[in-house]
């Protein structure tokens, strides 16, 4: 049941879509508002696919025709994708401009293993306008590749092993909180990989976490609460405990493979030590 403000959201997006010219023949609603759980700060997000490459200058025009001001970009310019920012009606909006080329090769990059938020956004989007390219898309995504699920399982437990687990340690020392922090969200951020790829979703941002792996039924108990658990810790050892033990039990459910394999064994050895080094000794 999509949210009252899923629904408002919803008519203004459709009303933008509306007064694109026609070199966009692919509007496409994503983000929150396409999965029905905008809020009170939820903003539109859309990509809109053109028949040819449009240069920024001109995305920026057809945005401000539609009545968005404010206007402003993100992210690297000069590249295949073209971002304009705005508001509609006080509202944010951002718009992600495609060529049709870009959007076929962006398919074909994700079926072939490279990661971005894109497949989740164009697994779960919703054509505004169309003449079938997102239907094409959608079917194509439809099917997650086993062989897939299992590269990314692999290049996920890529960094977890090959040097010494006493190493880990190292993160504990005072001063270094950067360092651990940095460490945690790269940890977490690869634990989340292999779940969904164990559950052949395509990976989306970290927005909602807790909302999209509730229903996922291979996964670790508890995966949010003690993704969170890890973030708030203020004690460098027990962060790092938590982590290696959700890390432990994440492999336990990833198939075989070297890196794998490696990271079962190491992420064991680092819990004896985290153990030991976080067990009290009789002076």
């Amino acid at each position: 049941m999509a949210t009252a403000r899923t629904r408002e959201l919803r008519r203004l997006a459709e009303r933008i879509a509306a007064a694109l010219p026609p070199v966009a023949e692919e509007v496409v609603l994503t983000g929150s508002v396409s999965r029905g759980v905008a809020d009170d700060v939820s903003d539109i997000e859309m990509l809109v696919v053109t028949t040819e490459q449009l240069e920024l200058a001109d995305c920026f025009e057809h945005a401000r025709r539609v009545g968005l001001d404010s206007l402003d970009t993100w992210g690297a310019q000069g590249t295949e994708t073209s971002r304009v920012f705005g508001y509609y009606e006080r509202v944010p909006i951002e718009l992600v401009w495609w060529s049709r080329d870009h959007a076929e090769a962006s398919v074909a990059a994700l079926l072939a293993g490279q990661h971005s938020s894109s497949g989740d956004a164009l697994a779960n989007g919703v054509a505004l306008r169309t003449v079938g390219l997102l239907d094409a898309w959608q079917e194509r995504l439809r099917a997650y590749p086993e062989e897939l699920a299992a590269a990314s399982s692999e290049e996920a437990a890529l960094t977890w092993g090959g040097y010494a687990p006493a190493g880990m340690l190292t993160l504990a020392r005072p001063g270094d909180r950067l360092a651990l922090v940095e460490r945690l969200l790269d940890d977490l951020s690869r634990v989340l990989r292999i779940v969904y790829a164990l559950n052949r979703v395509w990976e989306p941002t970290t927005k909602r976490t807790a909302e999209r792996v509730r229903a996922l039924p291979a996964k670790p108990e508890r995966l949010a609460e003690r993704i969170e658990q890890v973030l708030t810790e203020p004690d460098p050892l027990r962060a790092m405990l938590a982590l290696s033990e959700l890390q432990a039990d994440t492999l336990a459910l990833a198939p075989s493979g070297p890196n794998v394999d490696r990271a079962r064994r190491w992420v064991h050895e680092v819990l004896e030590v985290l153990h030991e080094a976080s067990t009290p000794h009789d002076p």
